[in-house]
């Protein structure tokens, strides 16, 4: 998967895990596709240890739900940071 399909690719996982939280953030484009690659890299590591398979960069629905995931996973981290920061 090219550096194109990445942005892409993250910017719709880190916005529909946006909308799923309902978080009011306005983190905008960049942090959406930002949100999404970390949130595709956090999902693929927690899959490897629950399932044991290797990553895959390519693009499948599978990957795509696994991005969003994470994406989640993240979210809520810095939902909780946020929180017991007092921000």
């Amino acid at each position: 998967m090219g550096p194109l399909s990445w942005i892409v690719f993250g910017a719709l996982a880190g916005w529909l895990a946006s909308i799923v939280t309902g978080s009011k953030d306005q983190r905008g484009c960049i942090g959406n596709i930002v949100l999404g690659i970390v949130g595709a890299f956090v999902g693929g590591v927690l899959m490897k240890f629950l399932t044991g398979e290797e990553f895959s960069f390519g693009f499948s629905l599978s990957s795509f739900v696994v991005a969003i995931i994470g994406a989640l996973i993240v979210l809520s981290l810095v939902g909780a940071a946020k929180r017991k920061g007092g921000g």
